[in-house]
C-alpha cells in the first residue's frame, strides 16, 4: 500500500516561503518515510485538544500537521513552519 501526499494551499504556500535546502529536506522526508510506509503514524504524535485527529511529524526544527484519511490512503499536509511558529493560529 502505497501512501498519496497531498498539500493543503497554505502548506503549500508555507512550503515556498522556507530556503531551498529546508524545502528539498521536507519534500525528501515525506516521500522516504510516508510514502512507502504502511503506517505513517509509527513516524507522527497524534495530537490532543482543540487539534484532536490531526498529526504533527518533526522534520528537524520544522513542524508538519497533516491529517491521516485512511479511507482514501492520502496524507493531507496542512502545515508546514518552524517549531516556534507552528500553533500560533490555532
Amino acid at each position: 500500500m502505497t501512501w498519496r501526499i497531498e498539500f493543503d494551499n497554505r502548506a503549500r504556500k508555507e512550503l515556498r516561503k522556507l530556503n531551498p535546502q529546508d524545502q528539498d529536506r521536507i519534500l525528501k522526508w515525506l516521500r522516504h518515510n510516508l510514502t512507502g510506509d504502511e503506517n505513517p503514524r509509527r513516524f507522527g504524535t497524534s495530537l490532543k485538544g482543540r487539534m484532536k485527529g490531526l498529526w504533527r511529524y518533526r522534520i528537524g526544527d520544522h513542524r508538519i500537521i497533516s491529517q491521516i484519511k485512511d479511507e482514501e490512503i492520502v496524507i493531507l499536509v496542512i502545515r508546514i513552519c518552524h517549531r516556534r511558529d507552528i500553533y500560533r493560529d490555532y
